[in-house]
């Protein structure tokens, strides 16, 4: 890892198929995730992020990239008051969220056999970035928590006192 970018690498058991549907579904993502993330996953389509009942629209929301099964890149998303609210941040940490340039995520899919290989890259972030420290703490857990749904058809529980303003 860069200092500009976050990577990760998880194994999980499962084809590609049912690891492009647990990335692109909005079912599957809100139940790992919490969020979800509508779009029709072709590139230039924009994203609508919909997080504990705050919907973020914006024409930089957008899929970069999308060839089922095998690469998925979208830019990151918009940081609202709205979202803010609805998520626990406060204003001060909004602000300088959303000062910061937009990143973008991108997802490699390789079919191992009886496992995949799925290989986040995030990157795109301005020097000292709190996006990149914070998510460097939350994708772990949201690929983990993907990782066990596909796994055992339950996604990780959600660590108690876990929350995006820990200041």
């Amino acid at each position: 890892m860069d200092g500009d970018a976050f990577e990760y690498t998880a194994f999980i058991g499962t084809g590609p198929e049912r690891l492009w549907r647990g990335l692109t579904d909005p079912e599957l993502t809100r139940r790992y995730w919490g969020a979800e993330l509508r779009t029709d996953w072709h590139p230039g389509s924009t994203i609508t992020w919909v997080e504990h009942g705050a919907e973020v629209d914006h024409p930089e929301q957008v899929v970069l990239a999308a060839e089922p099964h095998r690469r998925l890149s979208y830019t990151w998303h918009t940081f609202t008051p709205e979202w803010a609210e609805a998520v626990g941040v406060s204003e001060d940490l909004r602000s300088v969220l959303a000062a910061e340039t937009r990143s973008k995520a991108t997802f490699t899919i390789d079919d191992l056999g009886p496992v995949v290989r799925l290989k986040l890259v995030h990157d795109g972030f301005d020097p000292g970035s709190t996006v990149l420290e914070m998510l460097s703490e939350g994708w772990p857990a949201v690929l983990s928590s993907l990782k066990t749904l596909l796994e055992t058809g339950e996604p990780l529980p959600e660590p108690v006192g876990a929350g995006p303003d820990e200041e």
